[in-house]
């Protein structure tokens, strides 16, 4: 019973794991080496609860649910703000086909800016596509306050690419 279990826990780690990955790296903006934190710190919590967690609907909602938890948590503690500046993070992303890597850095470093709250709502909004009462739970907050914040941080990210957003959008 407990092979079986812990079989099943490979299984859906090693079949998560990738986009928690490129999740977190959206929430971190870009900071590969916290995202591998995030991702190994989420996975952990999964595992200890895997009994339980597997009998739920939909435990790869769960895990993402687990991580924007584990980013704001993160994003909390004091440390959080220590940013190293000398060079550019390790990039070990695979690089997207037909991607564009100096829109990708754009759009990384403007996400950096914002706030971890507005970070997190633009990611599960429009990375992760989950709709405004799946955001609010995942982010232990009210409907109104996941709009309210989409609302502001798409602005703060329009003002801070200015009139370069057009031009992102018809990429």
């Amino acid at each position: 019973m407990r092979e079986a279990r812990r079989g099943g826990f490979r299984e859906f780690a090693a079949g998560r794991a990738g986009h928690l990955y490129r999740s977190a790296c959206l929430l971190t903006s870009g900071d590969t080496h916290l995202a591998e934190d995030l991702v190994q710190e989420t996975l952990g919590r999964m595992y200890l609860r895997w009994g339980r967690i597997s009998r739920i609907d939909n435990p790869a909602a769960y895990a993402q649910t687990v991580l924007v938890r584990s980013f704001l948590t993160h994003q909390r503690r004091r440390s959080a703000g220590e940013r190293p500046v000398g060079e550019l993070p390790d990039r070990r992303e695979p690089a997207a086909a037909g991607g564009d890597p100096a829109l990708r850095l754009t759009l990384l470093e403007a996400l950096g800016r914002l706030s971890p709250k507005d970070r997190a709502v633009l990611v599960l909004r429009f990375w992760e596509d989950r709709s405004v009462e799946e955001t609010a739970d995942a982010m232990s907050t009210s409907s109104a306050a996941v709009r309210t914040r989409t609302s502001r941080a798409l602005a703060r990210l329009r003002e801070q690419l200015g009139g370069s957003l057009s031009a992102f959008a018809e990429l």
